[in-house]
């Protein structure tokens, strides 16, 4: 690695999702030190989470390493943890990774952190019905898909094999349609004939939303094409319709009809996001304001009021109505990072963020997807043969690419499905890391209770008054 000397600018960029890496590479050949802080080792395609959960992609096709990726740019350094404040006066960040704490100072900031899933004040429903934003995440409903059938297989009582048959997405943007598509086709398609004593085909997949259409920011035309697609494959659309509750064995919800209950071991929540718990308070320090979803409202160029020496680009932004997708998140890293060479060339800047919509597309089911590119609106066969090279041209790595053109091969041409292994572990893992917490923070907090305690002076014992 290059050797570091006092006048070079340091960049500190947190996350590497979109945002934050076209950031970092952007950065490759200008005169700064780079520090890129991440929580994960890898970089994570999120849009295909939900390949990864039904059994077509394994999580490593999705989540290649950041090193791996950066391991030919000599002015990063890359580090693990996640950031747990923001110093705006001293221009640092407190970092906090698996038993160790460490701060990291920088001359300019680009925060990208990404969002999070929002369960609109009900956080408690994530136990019961998890959300699609992590690897984690992805495993986990892999796991509670397949060990749904498993376990129905094994039921005698016809309404608990319904019960364990009856799988229910909630959200009808696109992760929620193409989750329920890709189960619908498991069920119906790829695990036809291979138990014993249940019919996959049998399988209920509903796909609910509070909204009055699927797919509703594509227009009615592709929305309205998306929902005749759905119907084909058997997937229960209620539209219209309101999540209550959220437990172990179903969900309430409230519809024209009433409130009704549905009786479903499997949920999975693709309903809302929200920006992290990082934002709001990169937002406080900063003297920023934040929108209805956390998200910082930033200067036309993605800086912070007040702070042009601080970025907030993709999810964590919110400018001009812009939407929380991958383009902008690419888009807007690259335009903080021009920002920046700029500014060490001292020319001027400040320059609006202009964003380029190169449109929306979403997967309904095998060979039909839904696009739309300005006015350009695509659907079936030949919509699907776009999202495909779309999709091939921002996975990163050769390697993600052609092991994910081989597995679509095989669960879209074939019947198989090539990532079929659930375990308990990943069932339950959530349920575990809250009951029993981070074993470093609790070793932590156990070491310093004890360190404490020897530190107290010994006390007198107190005499009894004669």
């Amino acid at each position: 690695m290059a050797d570091r000397t006092a006048h070079r600018h340091r960049v500190v960029i947190v996350g590497a999702g979109f945002g934050g890496l076209f950031a970092t590479k952007a950065l490759k050949n200008a005169d700064v030190d780079i520090t890129l802080i991440n929580g994960t080792a890898y970089h994570l395609f999120q849009p295909l989470l939900y390949q990864v959960a039904t059994g077509i992609l394994s999580e490593g096709e999705i989540a290649p390493p950041i090193r791996e990726i950066l391991r030919r740019q000599d002015n990063v350094d890359v580090k693990l943890g996640w950031v747990t404040d923001i110093d705006v006066e001293a221009k640092k960040v407190s970092v906090s990774a698996p038993g160790i704490d460490y701060e990291v100072g920088y001359d300019t900031l680009i925060v990208g952190a990404g969002a999070s899933q929002s369960y609109f004040g009900n956080d408690q429903f994530a136990d019961h019905a998890p959300g699609m934003k992590s690897i984690d995440d992805a495993l986990e409903l892999r796991a509670r898909i397949f060990g749904a059938f498993e376990l129905a297989d094994l039921q005698t009582d016809p309404a608990e094999q319904e019960r364990w048959m009856t799988f229910v997405v909630v959200g009808a943007g696109p992760t929620g349609v193409e989750m329920a598509g890709q189960i619908a086709e498991l069920a119906h398609r790829n695990l036809a004939g291979q138990y014993k004593h249940i019919d996959p085909k049998r399988a209920r997949v509903i796909l609910i939303d509070a909204v009055d259409a699927v797919l509703k920011t594509f227009g009615d035309a592709l929305s309205t094409r998306a929902l005749r697609q759905l119907h084909l494959l058997g997937v229960e659309v209620e539209l219209e319709t309101m999540v209550t509750g959220v437990d172990a064995t179903g969900i309430d919800v409230k519809t024209k009809r009433g409130t009704e209950r549905i009786e479903s071991m499997t949920k999975m929540w693709a309903a809302g996001v929200a920006a992290p718990p990082l934002a709001r308070k990169l937002a406080a320090a900063a003297g920023a304001e934040t929108d209805r979803a956390g998200r910082i409202m930033v200067e036309q160029d993605c800086s912070l009021p007040g702070h042009p020496e601080i970025f907030a680009v993709g999810d964590m932004m919110a400018l001009n109505g812009l939407p929380g997708v991958a383009q902008v998140a690419i888009q807007s890293g690259r335009h903080a990072a021009d920002q920046i060479k700029r500014r060490l060339k001292r020319q001027e800047t400040g320059q609006k963020f202009e964003y380029f919509d190169k449109g929306s597309m979403a997967t309904v089911s095998r060979f039909h997807a839904v696009a739309s590119i300005g006015k350009i609106h695509l659907s079936g066969f030949i919509g699907w043969l776009m999202w495909l090279a779309v999709h091939l041209l921002y996975m990163v790595g050769f390697k993600n690419r052609f092991t994910a053109v081989v597995h679509w091969f095989v669960s879209f041409l074939g019947r198989g499905r090539s990532e079929r292994v659930a375990t308990f572990q990943q069932s339950y893992a959530r349920m575990a890391v809250r009951e029993y917490g981070d074993p470093f923070e609790r070793r932590r907090a156990e070491a310093e209770a004890e360190a404490a305690l020897k530190k107290e002076p010994v006390k007198e014992p107190v005499k009894a008054k004669s």
